[in-house]
């Protein structure tokens, strides 16, 4: 069951959220001023961050016009306004009119992209797919080393060259072969040195070029993975990203391992594009489409008296 992989993965952001809403939504407390900087302090360090803050505001804005009266009216407020934030955040993953369908990943090493791309190959494969990978993180031999075994285990082909080949170059056979072999996906890894290093940029955007030169609709999807468990920093990146990458989508790699569910939301507002999907686990299996009232329902945790808009 879908829903019960996500609930379990968000565990620990939604018991480090129901440690601190328990408390404030038991011995009948009363919805004043006190209520509303606690709710705001706990949903601030639940890593949802300034939108904890904003969240908060929304909720004094209607306390005061007495749309909301009561503290167990809060929950369900609090789950409408953050189901709102996520709108738009769904979206199924790019087909090309033609194939192939070329999915290029970025992200900073470290964030999980080697093993994402891996997981989302397996997606596809279960999906009954055709799926070709190409090892563009040609600067990092352990990359290249990785991406073969996922795909040896999986039985996916894949391109790549020796360790510190022109990744442009990998792209260039990848994109070749895809269309020769008329596979439905193919699959681009790419260097993933610091975000900060503008020479890195300058790559991600010679890949783009060649990619284009053969198939000008491509890449037809942009995915940035981001890690989960570094929380605000992975905000950081996504806005870094946001400015030199034309970023499609997002794979929240490591939901599993983090208290920082809550960062979603402020990836969101600084990188306003689909989360395409989330990983929950370290199994190839472990990938799962982002659906928000799922997400919402796993993170929030009022007890007994939780309340659904």
């Amino acid at each position: 069951m879908v829903f019960g992989k996500l609930f379990g993965a968000l565990k620990k952001t939604r018991e480090k959220l129901a440690a601190g809403l328990g408390r404030l939504f038991s011995f009948g407390r009363k919805l004043d001023e006190a209520f509303l900087d606690e709710l705001e302090e706990l949903l601030y360090h639940g890593d949802l961050g300034p939108i904890g803050t904003e969240v908060v505001e929304q909720l004094k804005a209607a306390w005061k016009k007495r749309e909301v009266k009561e503290t167990a009216e809060v929950p369900a407020f609090l789950r409408r306004v953050l189901l709102e934030r996520l709108q738009g955040s769904e979206a199924a993953l790019a087909r090309a009119a033609t194939a192939p369908t070329v999915i290029l990943v970025v992200g900073v090493n470290g964030a999980g992209k080697t093993t994402s791309i891996a997981k989302l190959a397996r997606h596809l494969q279960q999906q009954g797919h055709s799926v070709l990978l190409g090892a563009g993180d040609t600067f990092r031999a352990a990359a290249v080393e990785q991406l073969t075994l996922w795909a040896e285990r999986m039985q996916i082909p894949i391109v790549k060259q020796a360790t510190g080949a022109d990744p442009a170059a990998v792209a260039f056979d990848a994109v070749s072969a895809a269309v020769a072999r008329k596979v439905d996906y193919l699959i681009l890894d790419t260097a993933g040195r610091l975000h900060t290093q503008k020479n890195l940029m300058t790559e991600l955007e010679k890949i783009v070029r060649v990619v284009k030169k053969q198939l000008p609709e491509a890449p037809h999807e942009t995915l940035l993975v981001l890690d989960a468990t570094t929380g605000q920093n992975a905000i950081r990146q996504a806005s870094e990203f946001a400015r030199s990458a034309p970023v499609t989508g997002l794979i929240l790699a490591k939901m599993d391992g983090t208290a920082k569910g809550g960062a979603v939301f402020g990836i969101r507002s600084v990188l306003p594009v689909p989360v395409k999907f989330l990983g929950l686990g370290e199994g190839l299996d472990d990938l799962e489409p982002f659906r928000v009232e799922p997400f919402v329902d796993a993170i929030l945790d009022f007890g007994e008296k939780t309340a659904k808009a």
